[in-house]
Formats: C-alpha cells, structure tokens, sequence
C-alpha cells in the first residue's frame, strides 16, 4: 500500500537532512536546507534543497526509486527535470547538482541515477548528478 502524501513528504524532508550531514562531511562545508535564492528575471525566490553556507554548492534532493516492477518512474524523472530547470537559472561558476538516492534495478544492472544521468546528460548544462547510499554513506559523481 502507497504511503500518504503527507508521509512521504516526511520522507523527503528526512532524506534531504541525512543528505545535508553525508555532503557536509563529504565536500568539507556545512550544507542548510530549504535555502531561498532569487533566480530569473525579475527575481523570483526558490527555496534549494541544499545550499552550502559559502553558497558554492547548491542542489536539489530526490529520494526516488524504481517502480515495484522495476520500471523507470517516468512521473518522477519529470520533477528531477524540473529540479534541473530551477538549478540552470544560476551562476555557472556554481557547483549545481541534483543528488539522488542510491537505487538499483537489478534486471538493468543500473542505479536510477546512473540511468537519469545516461538519458539526460545532453540536458544538464554543467549540473551534475550525485548518487547518495544512506546506508554506507558513499558519494557518486556523474558529469563533473
């Protein structure tokens, strides 16, 4: 059974903190969370997920993973475009990344980051993937 939305926002919000403390140690900088930066013309405000406190890192997290049938969660592939979108409308001299949870599909011999970073490379522009294993607390770097 699918957990509520309200649940899984909870999810997220504790994936996006694990995250902040694994890239914190991993990158030597403290990461906030849920940081506000004006981007576009005229300014409009977004809150990143994950912002260093020198403000050379900024990214956004998904906690996402495969379908139950090992399918590619086509819905889910949107919103990390979507992430992309928000992080092209910054400074390229940024180090702009979308981190991911560590997931693998076992019939494809693939993580869901390796396979969005695969498809989707001509679409970045300079913003790199991380793949992030909560568990072993191991960082993966795809396009820099």
């Amino acid at each position: 059974m699918p957990l509520p939305n309200s649940m899984n926002t909870a999810k997220g919000k504790d994936f996006q903190t694990k995250v902040a403390e694994i890239l914190s140690q991993y990158y030597k900088v403290e990461f906030r969370t849920e940081y506000p930066i004006p981007i576009g013309t005229p300014p409009k405000v977004h809150r990143f997920d994950l912002v260093s406190s020198d403000l050379n890192y900024i990214g956004e997290s998904k906690n996402y993973s495969w379908t139950e049938g090992g399918n590619v969660p086509s819905a889910k592939m949107g919103f990390i475009n979507e992430a992309v979108f928000y992080l092209q409308h910054l400074p390229k001299d940024k180090k702009r990344f979308v981190v991911m949870r560590k997931d693998i599909n076992t019939k494809r011999n693939e993580s869901l980051a390796e396979y969005y970073f695969r498809t989707n490379e001509h679409l970045l522009n300079g913003i790199y993937v991380v793949e992030l294993d909560i568990f072993t607390r191991t960082v993966r770097e795809f396009g820099l």
